[in-house]
């Protein structure tokens, strides 16, 4: 069985990490290049940086971040935020992306998965899907969480699948920095339902939440923000803890 990973994201915005509460209320929580440093000599198995504001402001990722980023990490790093081309992929491949992220423009355009794929191989295509549950219905959203679409999560999450991504990036609007917990159910059902890995985002808060989202979500990574960010969990422990539960996961 492949191990487990365990990936801190930087939420970038105005060349700064932030953290916020249901996708809202942000706060800074310091400069991403060197919290990148940190995760990669802590053990992270991989970083994601996302640039949050790209696509509603209808501009391109910062190429010059990224490239400081790249230069300071040693650890599989994916890149998302305004990625709408092929162009875009190149040019943040260029810049030291291993993995590149695309969500809004996805989902305008689903024909962009096949040609990234196409060009680059599915290793490189991380497809992330922002959802909120409302009435018991999973709703995508783009741009940022900010616009609803007509789009079920698991309808789209199948054809993602199918299109030939490599892995999909799931974020739970509703669990989104609450620190209550994964969403366990809609995870273990992605899990159940789909043939590539599932990275599970919003709810991490404790421990106990990242053993829960692998035991019972059958995530195949768990992806965290401001429980890192601001210290309240380190990497070295949480690896020592999750191994004495008795998951696969790399020390």
């Amino acid at each position: 069985m492949l191990a487990k990973r365990i990936i801190p994201c930087l939420d970038v915005k105005d060349g700064q990490t932030v953290k916020g509460t249901n996708f809202l209320q942000l706060r800074q929580a310091g400069d991403p290049v060197e919290l990148g440093k940190v995760y990669s000599t802590q053990g992270a198995d991989e970083l994601v940086f996302l640039d949050i504001t790209a696509s509603h402001e209808g501009r391109k990722t910062f190429t010059d971040m990224v490239q400081k980023v790249a230069a300071e990490v040693d650890i599989p790093f994916t890149v998302g935020g305004g990625i709408s081309e092929l162009r875009d992929v190149e040019r943040m491949l260029n810049a030291g992306a291993d993995k590149i992220s695309v969500n809004s423009a996805a989902l305008r355009r689903p024909e962009l998965i096949d040609e990234i794929v196409r060009h680059f191989g599915s290793q490189v295509c991380v497809v992330a899907i922002d959802a909120q549950q409302k009435n018991g219905e999973w709703t995508c959203f783009l741009n940022g969480g900010r616009i609803p679409t007509d789009r079920n999560l698991f309808d789209w999450a199948r054809e993602v699948n199918d299109r030939g991504a490599g892995e999909i990036l799931f974020t739970s609007m509703n669990h989104d920095g609450v620190k209550q917990g994964f969403a366990c159910d809609a995870l273990s059902r992605l899990a159940s339902e789909l043939t590539i890995p599932v990275i599970a985002s919003g709810g991490a808060g404790k421990m106990e939440d990242f053993r829960d989202v692998f035991l019972c979500g059958q995530a195949d990574a768990a992806l965290a923000a401001s429980v890192f960010h601001f210290g309240q969990i380190s990497i070295p422990e949480l690896k020592e803890y999750l191994r004495n539960e008795r998951i696969n996961i790399r020390i």
